[in-house]
């Protein structure tokens, strides 16, 4: 009976685990979507605007390549951590596809702390290098806007990141089954089949 109560308390512990998880997911994916939509859309009516000053008024928006540039590394630091949510971003994983079970989730937790600690590591560095700009006064050339408010996408973007991959480590640790993120689970089509199985499928496909 004990056992049985016990039992029920870690499910519910672990349910109430993943609720608080997935709810800062969607907080911090909202952010993130708000930011690169809107650096997208912004992006696009300056560019059209540019185009239709040129063509019609003979005379384009001043400074709109620069802002171009400022909008896309926002977007480039920033998507970072969009990326890492949808386990979207570039893996080496010749070695890590030889695995399945056990080895293999581990293998991925290991993955996922050490590239977590990295995020962390960039995003400490870029916030110095944000500071360095903004005491030196650095500002854009048409624009004159301070450079230190661009850079700020770098440890935000480091930051989100390292973030998701600390929930997919703690995904993997506390649910059954293989989570490249949060909310994305490895499908069966991405583990490796034992050999009884691919005999099996070889067999068929003759």
């Amino acid at each position: 009976m004990s056992q049985t109560s016990s039992l029920k308390s870690d499910d519910q512990h672990s349910s109430a685990l993943l609720r608080t998880l997935l709810m800062l997911d969607r907080g911090l994916g909202l952010i993130e979507k708000t930011i690169v939509a809107g650096s997208i859309l912004v992006m696009a009516l300056l560019m059209s605007a540019h185009v239709v000053g040129n063509i019609v008024l003979g005379q384009g928006i001043t400074g709109t390549y620069e802002m171009t540039e400022m909008l896309i590394v926002i977007i480039t630091f920033v998507g970072v951590g969009y990326a890492a949510r949808h386990a979207r971003h570039i893996s080496m994983s010749a070695f890590y596809e030889q695995l399945s079970g056990q080895r293999r989730k581990a293998l991925l937790i290991l993955i996922c702390l050490g590239t977590a600690l990295l995020m962390f590591y960039f995003s400490y560095k870029s916030i110095e290098y944000v500071i360095t700009i903004h005491d030196r006064g650095r500002t854009s050339a048409s624009l004159q806007m301070p450079l230190w408010i661009v850079y700020l996408a770098l440890p935000i973007g480091f930051a989100l990141a390292g973030i998701q991959y600390v929930l997919t480590v703690i995904r993997n640790l506390t649910t059954p089954g293989i989570w490249r993120s949060l909310t994305e689970q490895e499908g069966y089509n991405d583990a490796p089949l034992p050999d009884s199985e691919n005999e099996g499928a070889d067999t068929t496909r003759d």
